[in-house]
């Protein structure tokens, strides 16, 4: 079983910043890509950011030069720097990751989900 366990989220003005943290815990023999993922109120779960092992990094359109992710990979860990946000950006952001288990199964998991409030 793998869980994980995101934090950071909050209320923040616009123009402000956040850190979104997760952490990655369980039967994990090796994660791959990792990433975080946002949903609006009435709107389809979009893709914000995503990393692989290797380090090499995608991103919306939306969130290009504003958001930075990076991880830790002896930790398991994907972080997420929000920097000069929008009202737009208001979501709750979710981690995802692929996990290969000890069995040498891949499987994709996901967080509970943190709230991003931004107030104009």
């Amino acid at each position: 079983q793998v869980q994980l366990v995101e934090s950071g989220g909050g209320l923040v003005q616009a123009g402000g910043s956040l850190r979104l943290s997760c952490a990655a815990s369980g039967s994990i023999f090796s994660v791959n890509d990792m990433g975080w993922y946002r949903q609006a109120p009435g709107k389809q779960r979009e893709l914000v950011a995503t990393i692989t092992s290797g380090g090499s990094e995608k991103y919306a359109d939306s969130v290009k030069g504003r958001f930075t992710i990076s991880r830790d990979n002896a930790k398991n860990t994907v972080s997420l720097e929000m920097n000069s946000l929008k009202y737009e950006d208001t979501a709750v952001y979710y981690c995802n990751a692929l996990v290969v288990t000890f069995r040498r199964l891949e499987y994709k998991y996901w967080g509970q989900g943190t709230q991003v409030t931004v107030s104009s």
